[in-house]
């Protein structure tokens, strides 16, 4: 499912906040997010900008300067915050703000090249830049995953019958490798990259010998995951060398993912590990049956080292579709490994 930056979305609820005169929460979607008081009121449109969108410099977004504002990108990067003990996620707009209002202004409607809004992208090490090869396959699927809070409907769509595991979700750079018609591959987030002794994505490639272990598969086939160490999201694990965790292997020529068990087994036989399990078994009515449940769940350590872990990612034991997602598989990010680390 394809991020939507900016869209038009309904005021769901609005609540007061304790001890705050002149903001209250409102509720869009399943996030949580502070707004003046008085400004809109359950039911409304309005244009939600979810976190991490850059929004332009112009005079209607100058209030945000002190707190948002990106010299690096010049705009304002909109950022999880705690105000009044309120955590708030992404920022709400009148649809005034467009010069141009639709005929047809539905929930959903995406508005992010319309407001020239783009999606804030961390500094990129040199180490992981490399020479490109080409763009990211398209025999492969990129590996982003949706926040719940974007698609709440989820949490009310699968019952007892559906069985999911949760595994952490770590803070690194997201690597695939790939063995195709003979040929070895190595990318990064949006890039083939051509092989190179400083490139860490090769680098931890033959640390690990990924490249003779895939070969032992014999087939068409993609494993993806995070790299993490030295130089990569400041280290938060304190790690002392690079280290790589598995979280999906992918049937090239059937352009289908492993289930899980399935793919750990594989992962297992060449001596290559999978991200830590946080919970087995978990079924969405009894463990989420409200999204602020599902946000509780993410809330915890990390089970590689003392720090909060970034969240969860939730998957079904058995690959499935589902109509709005796509691959059934979504993330719950930590509010407070965002509010820590989130700068």
């Amino acid at each position: 499912m394809e991020r939507k930056l900016a869209s038009i979305q309904k005021i769901v609820d609005i609540n007061p906040i304790p001890n705050a005169d002149a903001i209250e929460r409102a509720t869009v979607l399943g996030w949580n997010l502070v707004v003046k008081k008085g400004e809109f009121k359950p039911g409304d449109l309005c244009i939600y900008c979810e976190v991490d969108s850059l929004l332009p410099v112009k005079d209607e977004y100058e209030f945000l300067r002190k707190s948002c504002f990106n010299s690096r990108l010049n705009g304002f990067r909109i950022k999880t915050v705690k105000l009044r003990g309120q955590i708030s996620q992404g920022i709400a707009f009148p649809v005034g703000i467009l010069d141009i209002i639709p005929a047809s202004l539905e929930p959903g409607l995406d508005v992010t090249d319309v407001l020239d809004i783009r999606k804030y992208e961390a500094e990129i090490p040199t180490s992981l830049g490399g020479q490109v090869k080409g763009g990211f396959p398209s025999f492969i699927p990129k590996t982003d995953e949706i926040r719940i809070q974007s698609v709440p409907g989820v949490l009310e769509r699968y019952d007892e019958s559906t069985n999911f595991i949760a595994t952490e979700k770590v803070d690194g750079t997201s690597v695939t490798y790939y063995f195709k018609d003979g040929e070895f591959g190595v990318c990064g987030r949006n890039w083939d990259l051509k092989e190179s002794e400083e490139n860490t994505y090769w680098q931890v490639a033959r640390k690990y010998d990924i490249e003779e272990k895939m070969k032992v598969w014999n087939r068409n086939i993609a494993i993806q995951g995070e790299i993490l160490g030295p130089g990569i999201q400041k280290n938060k694990y304190a790690f002392n060398e690079h280290k790589v965790f598995f979280f999906n292997v992918f049937n090239i020529d059937s352009y289908t993912f492993y289930d899980h068990m399935r793919a750990g087994d594989l992962l297992y036989a060449i001596g290559l590990e999978k991200v830590p399990v946080v919970a087995r078994n978990v079924y969405l009515p009894e463990v989420m049956p409200t999204m602020e449940a599902a946000v509780e769940f993410s809330i915890g350590k990390s089970l590689l080292n003392d720090i909060q872990r970034e969240g969860v990612v939730l998957r079904p034991y058995v690959e499935q579709s589902d109509h709005e997602l796509g691959r059934l598989s979504f993330k719950i990010i930590n509010p407070k490994f965002l509010l820590k680390y989130d700068e």
